[in-house]
């Protein structure tokens, strides 16, 4: 069945098909109000939205991860969130079939952490807080780039919102190729991206990169990973505003006694 599920999500795939579109139930968290829309039809099985305090995601109940978590990520809320110590509350989510839900138990002993989408270090209260540690808003992740990859990029779009005063932010899985795994029931992304746009500078790009250990980060343009992951994300966005490359922090690398949000 996910061999099945993911068998033309990248390119071609994306290109075959017009965009999915549906009124989001919390727009606040979407630039210009739209939520992205899915191209790739076979991505839109089982999916539902789920709207949290400060971030929206949308669920699919196939591999049973968020096919997206979107924020619009404020200074004040990144203020905020500096002085919450970190709960560790993960927990089911309550709202979705039990059939299409990850449980703590898929994650015991995999080897994966349960990676944050919408980084628990944006919260900037106890109860979004606890939101963000919903499975609803977990991937599978390679604990050594959760760690000393991520968790920079993760770092370096906060300290980016606080300089620009306010961001859009999408961050979700890829799942690219046929071999892929699962822990329990839960399918295990290829590919991790962070999609940040500056509503001051009227620009967009991604962070793009492998899910394991080591791998390289690359900057790519809003477009081009539509195009690879079947979903417009800006929907809002003119093509030219799309062609327009945010300039993303550089990222350096923690070493690998750092500290993970």
């Amino acid at each position: 069945m996910f061999q099945k599920f993911i068998a033309g999500a990248g390119l071609v795939g994306s290109l075959l098909a017009p965009a999915l579109a549906l009124a989001s139930d919390c727009p606040d968290h979407y630039a210009g109000g739209r939520a992205p829309e899915i191209r790739n039809p076979k991505l839109a099985v089982a999916t539902r939205e789920l709207c949290y305090g400060v971030f929206g995601v949308m669920h699919s109940g196939v591999t049973r991860t968020p096919l997206w978590s979107a924020e619009h990520l404020r200074a004040e809320n990144v203020e905020s969130a500096q002085g919450l110590k970190r709960d560790n509350a993960f927990h089911p989510e309550e709202r979705l079939p039990r059939g299409q839900r990850a449980e703590l138990m898929d994650y015991a002993r995999s080897g994966y952490d349960r990676g944050h989408m919408t980084p628990n270090g944006d919260m900037p209260d106890r109860d979004t807080q606890r939101e963000s540690f919903t499975l609803a808003n977990m991937v599978p992740q390679d604990g050594d780039h959760n760690r000393h990859i991520w968790a920079p990029i993760e770092g370096a779009v906060r300290k980016m919102a606080k300089k620009e005063g306010q961001l859009y932010v999408i961050t979700g899985p890829a799942f690219l190729g046929t071999n892929l795994k699962k822990v329990g029931n839960v399918l295990v992304p290829t590919h991790l991206y962070k999609v940040v746009y500056s509503p001051r500078q009227q620009r967009a790009a991604a962070y793009f990169t492998e899910n394991r250990a080591g791998a390289d980060i690359q900057v790519i343009p809003v477009a081009e990973l539509e195009r690879i992951v079947g979903i417009e994300f800006l929907p809002s966005l003119t093509t030219q505003q799309k062609e327009r490359m945010l300039a993303l922090p550089k990222i350096r690398l923690k070493k690998k006694s750092g500290f993970f949000s």
